[in-house]
């Protein structure tokens, strides 16, 4: 059973029964040891199968281990009490109901199912949620209990504190009432009955002789105390984790449970797995060299006898599009070297980062899944965006209406829609033409909606296409709506990177001087009236008929609907997999690009001001490197477009922290000095140093011309950051041209002509 183990495996499995700290790095066969631990346990007599409790984080993990416990031995799984903690509490619930103060027959909410109840109980009670959004008030019940805190056990230093802990009071008696729980009261209402009843705690001391937990840390304050007291004074607990791969502080992970386990329980039995059986060398030499920075941790080193492999490959790309195209190209190279599609992942910090590598698949005919997500254009808030735009491209789109007449809420309850749907059908009308017909208060705010829609159309006529967007965005109430969600940041990266998708579209289409809007013609101009129930608000009169030619806008939502509906992936279908790092854990693949190395963006600026949240961004670093197995390429870009302008970036500190012997850096690495200001919100800066070494100039006397402007070796230009300088060198052609420009003030830089906002200055 134990042969094949290393030495230090061994030394795990074989423990004596008391509590232990396992140190299991990546790639270092936790999930083996975990269950050959349970196998021996067995085998030697020491427990029973029915006498081991075993906790996972998630049921692939637990389905896994019970596969492996029955390859090993002839028993029977069913029954084992292996699994999530959430699923080992409601098991425990049902058994005792009564004494946990629940109905047999309990039901589970879900997040979805809990934000909807939040909502129900606020609009039940009056109260006002623009001032306790449904979201916020869900993550501040679900951390409470978390920490193990009912209502009366809290605090209220402040009047809206106080009202927060009302509302987790009315929210708890609400599902009192309806016999529901939620995920965080499945295990604080376990604790509490193992608190409060000594003979059910007693028996379940008795009962398991040995318990096991898997990513140990990832637990949180009350899972940390719901292990120890189910331990008692008999179990020894067998804690298996890796302080260096804890990612989850912002659902409640402490990571400190580690060291407060290995001082108060362990007290020194700590065994290091560091033999990693999934990376090359030069691959574990980074990821150690990286970590060693972080200061608080357990430590250890990661080693490998299968080779030193290939060095880490850096890149750095004059823009975002160039560095999503560079990785396209690396990856038709790999197919055509034969790797499969489903071995290669693309890592990203945010998951905003994924549409322009989605783009740049999507031109390739590359067949790619997002794993853990959905594809840029199917996400939520691109869809609510989407659906507005269709809606001033084609006010008819009942569909878009639908989706979007109210969301962000405006008072438009189901009732209203229901009676306009009604009157649609009977008059053979659009719901939009419909409007002037349904009465009262709810066909006031249908005509407000309307108003709405009217005016952001009308503003189209001068907007560019990146301008309209953003304008929608606003105006629309999407971007507020986000704002006051705790958990909306994502969603805002994501709907700001639609403006970026526009600008691109628009550039790569040559729309970019033409208005973006709906194709309006102005009164006096060819507009035919209309009777009042073909136009029931006046759009003809108004000037706002909709030409028959294609517009921007239509045609950029004609191809956010191909590109959405394209390279789909279909089930077991080899394909390019892009994932954000979060998602990545637990994963691995052949080649990994780790993309966006750059100051703000990885690590992110927001960790970068929290207390801790450096050495975590240094902890998610570590596991986007130890997903690969053979090939490692880390990418960054000079300049990205944010909010649809471009910004410049300066690279990671964490690309100072890999060792040159392990990388191989496909474009001239020049240290980059950290400025003294730090990061300050969401510009990009670069200090004023050379920031690229000079590449080799295309001596052309002909130039490169990129839109109405013409470049030569020579050419003065100015730039609105880096100030005036002269062309030096010239490289590609058209939009994928590129200038070595030497600036007076900042030095030799290498800008992509397509984006780099350079004035041509005339001697």
């Amino acid at each position: 059973m134990i042969e094949g183990l290393n030495p230090q495996q061994q030394a795990a499995v074989t423990l004596s029964s008391e509590h232990a700290l396992v140190l299991a790095g990546a790639g270092s066969g936790k999930t083996r040891v975990l269950t050959t631990r349970m196998a021996w346990l067995i085998q030697t007599g020491q427990a029973s199968p029915y006498s081991l409790l075993a906790v996972t984080f998630t049921n692939k993990a637990a389905r896994e281990m019970l596969t492996r416990l029955s390859a090993m031995l002839p028993i029977h799984t069913r029954g084992l009490w292996v699994g999530t903690f959430h699923g080992l509490c409601n098991r425990l619930l049902r058994a005792h109901h009564r004494d946990a103060g629940l109905s047999q027959t309990f039901q589970i909410l879900d997040s979805a199912d809990q934000l909807s109840a939040i909502k129900r109980l606020l609009k039940n009670e009056g109260i006002d949620d623009e001032k306790y959004p449904p979201r916020d008030m869900q993550y501040f019940i679900n951390g409470a209990k978390e920490q193990g805190e009912r209502p009366d056990d809290m605090e209220a230093w402040d009047p809206h504190r106080r009202r927060q802990i009302d509302i987790y009071r009315l929210y708890q008696e609400q599902c009192e009432r309806e016999g529901v729980v939620d995920f965080a009261e499945l295990l604080l209402r376990a604790y509490e009955l193992l608190v409060r009843n000594a003979p059910i705690r007693e028996h379940y001391q008795r009962r398991f002789s040995h318990i096991l937990v898997d990513e140990f840390q990832d637990t949180n304050a009350l899972q940390y105390r719901w292990l120890t007291l189910l331990a008692g004074a008999g179990a020894p607990i067998f804690a298996v984790g890796d302080d260096d791969q804890s990612i989850y502080a912002f659902r409640g992970a402490d990571v400190g449970n580690m060291k407060d386990f290995e001082r108060n329980y362990a007290r020194g039995r700590v065994i290091r797995l560091e033999q990693n059986y999934r990376s090359s060398g030069h691959i574990l030499d980074c990821a150690n060299a990286l970590i060693s920075n972080n200061e608080d941790r357990l430590g250890k080193n990661l080693w490998t006898d299968s080779g030193h492999g290939e060095p880490v490959r850096i890149i750095e790309q004059p823009s975002d599009q160039l560095e999503a195209q560079w990785i396209v190209d690396e990856i038709k190279a790999q197919i055509d070297d034969g790797s499969l599609r489903q071995e290669i992942a693309v890592l990203y910090r945010s998951n905003a980062q994924s549409r322009m590598v989605e783009h740049a698949l999507f031109r390739a005919a590359i067949p790619y899944k997002v794993y853990g997500g959905l594809r840029f254009f199917e996400r939520q808030e691109i869809k609510h965006a989407l659906a507005y735009l269709r809606l001033l491209d084609n006010p008819h789109d009942d569909t878009s209406w639908l989706r979007v007449v109210n969301f962000p809420a405006r008072g438009i309850g189901a009732r209203t829609l229901e009676q306009l749907g009604d009157l649609a059908r009977e008059h053979g009308i659009s719901l939009f033409r419909a409007v002037p017909f349904v009465p009262g208060k709810g066909g006031g705010n249908l005509a407000a909606f309307v108003q709405r829609i009217q005016e952001m159309r009308f503003e189209a006529q001068s907007l560019s296409l990146p301008e309209l967007i953003e304008h929608v965005l606003h105006h629309s109430g999407l971007l507020t709506h986000y704002l006051n969600d705790k958990e909306g940041a994502d969603r805002i990266e994501n709907l700001k990177e639609l403006v970026n998708a526009a600008a691109m579209f628009a550039a790569e289409e040559n729309m970019e001087g033409l208005p973006a809007g709906v194709a309006v013609q102005m009164p006096g101009v060819g507009a035919e009236p209309s009777d009042t129930e073909d136009d029931p608000f006046g759009l003809a009169d108004s000037g706002l008929t909709v030409a028959a030619a294609l517009s921007p806008l239509a045609a950029f939502l004609t191809h956010a609907s191909l590109e959405a509906g394209e390279n789909q992936a279909q089930a077991g279908q080899d394909a390019i997999q892009l994932m954000t790092v979060h998602a990545a854990k637990g994963l691995e693949f052949d080649t990994v690009f780790v993309t966006g190395l750059e100051e703000g963006l990885f690590p992110h600026e927001n960790s970068i001001l929290e207390q801790g949240g450096l050495e975590e961004e240094r902890r998610l670093m570590y596991v986007a490197i130890t997903r690969a197995r053979k090939k490692l390429y880390v990418t960054l870009a000079q300049s990205r477009m944010l909010h649809g302008k471009t910004r410049y970036a300066m690279r990671s500190r964490f690309l100072d922290e890999l060792p040159d012997a392990h990388v191989k850096w496909l474009s001239p690495k020049v240290r980059q000095r950290m400025p003294e200001s730090g990061w300050h919100g969401d510009a990009y800066s670069r200090p004023s140093t050379n920031a690229i070494a000079p590449m080799a100039p295309r001596r052309a006397s002909s130039g490169v011309t990129v839109g109405e402007q013409h470049f030569r070796i020579g050419t003065g230009v100015a730039h609105p950051r880096f100030g005036e300088g002269t062309v030096i060198g010239l490289s590609g052609s058209g939009q994928d041209a590129q200038a070595q420009i030497q600036f007076r003030d900042v030095g030799l830089k290498t800008l992509a002509l397509g984006v780099a906002k350079l004035t041509i200055l005339v001697a």
